[in-house]
């Protein structure tokens, strides 16, 4: 019997489905066991490879790690071990751009078995109650949060992705030089929207990210909207939690033109340091294949990264159409920034952008100190 140890992420999302998949590749595989641990979603964004790769053979890690990992031997090149019509599968059946972001140098670092990224939740219930409807604007979401209807996940990771996503809103391209996140004027004006939705957001939202938000639209019956915020499927199926979430695209500045976030969810990898290979690429191929995404991965609480689990109409209605509403959002996602040294950016950036949200403060010294910090990231070489 060969053990495979693993490492995903603390929620059914990230667990259960990796632990259902796992139980059902060991009665096809008898002589092949896996064992999952969970890690938190704050480690799952930053906790170092190098930690883990020792330890386990498979790791579910996401996107921003790619620049690191082409320069360092922690990962297994996918691409020299898994046939070439499977990896063809796998991109022409991404959802936006999910399958690329893990691509980097010319390898296949990891597979998407989770597709995700920022769109819009809502309560159909509680805003049928206040006589009010899905905002389309900018102006229409911060007038229904004046009425105390909205909230949003405000950890200092969210804060800054909400930034980027404030920019895209705008159409405004970013992270187009080593210099400037995106012009000034176009900057400060993000910083003032995002200003203006955290004011009307309460401040305990500064201590909750996306898991946590969610369980409080779904518990309670305080909030009706939250403009930016990781899909759950899980929320909105009947039976997962007590009040059923839906979910949708996000806003654009001006209704006829949506804008787009940053791409998330997960990919599964293999450890350069597993000495079981041939048996850890045996069970990725199993976990990322399309049968798979569109039954005990999905069955058991997964949100599959394979498109054709997100095109099975039979989901939709497991999970209040969450599919069809957000795959537009998802195929407009765009992808952050991978190069090593972008991830001593992500972590700290949201610091003084959130301290500027509660405080107040020069929007024009935040944004030197962001380029600043920017700037920094790019000449960094993490080991």
């Amino acid at each position: 019997m060969t053990t495979l140890k693993g490492i995903t992420w603390n929620h059914t999302r990230g667990f259960v489905s990796a632990v259902a998949s796992a139980q059902r590749f060991n009665e096809l595989n008898p002589q092949t066991d896996v064992e999952w641990k969970k890690r938190t979603l704050q480690e799952f964004a930053d906790k170092p490879l190098v930690d883990m790769v020792g330890d386990f053979d498979l790791l579910v890690i996401d996107n921003p790690w790619m620049g690191y990992v082409a320069e360092h031997d922690v990962l297994l090149p996918l691409d020299e071990y898994l046939p070439k019509e499977y990896l063809l599968d796998q991109q022409q059946n991404s959802v936006g751009k999910s399958c690329e972001s893990y691509a980097y140098n010319n390898h296949q670092w990891a597979l998407a078995i989770d597709a995700a990224a920022p769109v819009s939740a809502y309560r159909p219930d509680l805003l049928q109650k206040a006589n009010e409807q899905v905002p389309q604007t900018f102006d229409q979401l911060i007038a229904l949060g004046k009425k105390g209807l909205v909230c949003c996940p405000s950890i200092p990771l969210d804060v800054y992705g909400n930034f980027l996503n404030l920019l895209q809103a705008a159409k405004v391209d970013i992270f187009t030089n080593d210099f400037e996140v995106a012009p000034e004027k176009d900057c400060l004006l993000a910083l003032e929207r995002l200003k203006q939705l955290s004011d009307v957001v309460p401040s305990e939202f500064f201590e909750l990210n996306p898991i946590r938000t969610m369980e409080v639209m779904s518990q309670t019956d305080e909030f009706a909207y939250a403009p930016y915020t990781y899909g759950y499927t899980n929320y909105s199926r009947e039976g997962y939690s007590p009040k059923l979430v839906k979910f949708g695209d996000v806003i654009g500045i001006e209704a006829s033109s949506p804008g787009a976030t940053m791409l998330g969810g997960t990919g599964i990898a293999i450890s350069a340091k597993s000495k079981n290979i041939e048996e850890a690429v045996e069970f990725v191929k199993y976990i990322a294949s399309a049968h798979v995404q569109n039954t005990v991965f999905f069955t058991s609480g997964g949100q599959p990264g394979h498109r054709s689990a997100w095109t099975n109409e039979a989901h939709d209605q497991l999970c209040s159409s969450f599919f069809k509403d957000t795959l537009p959002t998802l195929d407009r996602a765009f992808v952050r920034p991978r190069y090593n040294g972008y991830l001593e950016f992500q972590d700290h950036v949201g610091d003084p952008i959130q301290e500027y949200l509660r405080v107040g403060g020069s929007a024009k010294s935040l944004l030197s100190k962001i380029n600043q910090m920017y700037q920094e990231s790019k000449t960094l070489q993490c080991k």
